[in-house]
Parts: C-alpha cells; structure tokens; sequence
C-alpha cells in the first residue's frame, strides 16, 4: 500500500518541484488508467505531508491534451489525498487581470474536445452535481494564502478551458470577452471534475502570464513570452503554497467528501465485476 497523506499539490507550467518540501521520497502510484504523469512526490510541507505532481512530467514532456487525468487523480486518491491545491498558469481576458497577477477562479467553461472527464462508463453510470467546481472552503485558504504572501490577487472569475496546445484565435479571445469570460487555461477542468468524482475537495490558483491575444496594446502571446512571466512567478507561487498548506482544514465541512452520495444511477446488482473492481476505491463505500 502506498504512503497515506492527506493533501496534495499539482504543479502547472513552471512548477515542477517544490522548495522546502522536506524528508522527501518519490512514490511511483499503479492505477487502473495507466500511469500518472510522473512520480508522485511526497513529503513535509509546512508541518503537513504532502503529495507532489508535475502536471505535465518534470520537464514539461507532456501536451495538456496527452494528459492522463484519471490516473493522476486516481494516484492521489490512492495516496489518500483528500484535498488538491492546483497550480495553472492563464492568460487573461479582462484589461484588469495583469501579468504577474493571481486570480481564484470559481467557475469553468468547457472548450475541450478530446478528453476523458469521468471515472464512470463500461456499466456503471453517474451524475454528479458541478455547478459550483471548486471547493468553497479551499478557494478562501487559496485567497487567504495570496494576501499573506503579498501578491495581487483576485477572487472568482470563469476560467475557461480550451483544447490547445495551441492559443487563441483573436476571433476567439474577443468571443470570450463578450461572454464575460475572466482567464483561459487548458488544463484544470477534467481535474476539478474527476477530483469531485473522487470526492477530492479542489481548488486553483490560476496565474496571469499574458493578455492572450485580443489586447491592442500587447503582442500576440507566445510560448517565449508566457515562460517568462512563469519565471517571474515561481517564487510568488511558491509563497502562496508555503501560506496555504498550514491552513487547509483537517476536517472537512464542505460537500466534496459525499459529491457521489446520490449520484451513482446504476443498480448495484448491475455493474459489471470489472467496473466494480476497477472503481473500488471510489464507489465501495456506497456498494456495501
């Protein structure tokens, strides 16, 4: 059985380890999805164990769509993981959302094409309430975090979730404008969903690197461009962590640790044994 910790990290673009984490261990995590985008760290954080996750693999070896979701949200939960910090890096929509600045965002749009978002399939069905994708009570240790580490930080906004790998059109960038839309991203969505499937309490804090490309004013952005204002931002992120681990609750009172109590459709009786088994770890305490 793997180490049991409680909380966890994933390191967007730029974030690939964690400084301060200490009596550190790599924790390669089997999962019926296939691998995780690489070895779980874990370790001591602020006086709390962790579990670390490069997004993309250290070295950024891995486009937002090859992104295996499932295994790395399954691996967390496996760890025992009962809460995600995340760590994205966004261009911005909105004239006062500026590079370098932080934002928490509370809603998503979906613009994805090509991505598995759900445990559920192959017999088994589910429906799980998403109208509120972030944890509330994470999203305040997040802002609190933020304040305390002295960034510019702004609180809510609709993050939406593009395919990638490349950006935006300007067609596009201004449609989202006129929609109201506040920062574009392409990877957090499919873990905020397969994180509430989990019964993971999940929350984002979402840098600002660029104006995508519909500011007159700034030029087209480019990957040069978003690296290095990612640069710029480690040590700020990094920060906002070290602030948020003490301070996330170690008993929950929100409702993502009960997301499946009246979600899962299918009748017990009539989930294949091979679904039952491979969703074991997330269905078995509501098929006793």
């Amino acid at each position: 059985m793997a180490e049991q910790v409680k909380l966890g990290i994933i390191g967007g673009s730029g974030l690939y380890g964690m400084p301060g984490l200490a009596a550190t261990r790599e924790v390669r995590v089997a999962t019926p999805f296939g691998k995780p985008s690489d070895a779980y760290l874990v370790g001591t954080l602020a006086g709390k164990r962790v579990a670390f996750l490069a997004r993309h693999g250290r070295g950024h070896r891995i486009l937002p769509t090859e992104l295996n979701f499932r295994a790395n949200l399954y691996g967390f939960k496996k760890l025992g993981v009962e809460c995600i910090l995340s760590v994205s890096a966004v261009g911005s929509l909105k004239e006062e959302y500026k590079p370098m600045d932080f934002l928490v965002p509370d809603q998503f749009f979906d613009r994805t094409r090509q991505r598995v978002s759900t445990f559920f399939g192959n017999g088994i069905v589910a429906h799980v309430s998403f109208a509120d994708p972030f944890c509330p009570a994470l999203r305040q240790v997040l802002m609190e975090a933020c304040r305390r580490a002295g960034v510019t930080v702004h609180d809510g906004g609709t993050y939406v979730c593009m395919e990638g790998p490349m950006f935006s059109t300007k067609a596009e960038s201004h449609t989202y404008r006129k929609l109201g839309f506040d920062v574009i991203g392409m990877t957090n969505l499919q873990e905020a969903k397969l994180a509430r499937e989990a019964e993971i309490c999940y929350a984002t804090v979402a840098m600002v690197t660029d104006y995508d490309c519909w500011h007159p004013e700034h030029d087209a952005v480019t990957g040069q461009q978003v690296m290095e204002y990612l640069a710029r931002n480690i040590k700020n992120v990094q920060g906002v962590i070290r602030e948020a681990v003490p301070r996330v609750p170690v008993a929950r009172s929100c409702k993502c640790g009960a997301a499946l109590a009246h979600s899962i459709i299918t009748e017990a009786k009539k989930i294949p044994p091979s679904t039952r088994k491979r969703l074991q770890l997330i269905i078995g305490k509501y098929l006793r």
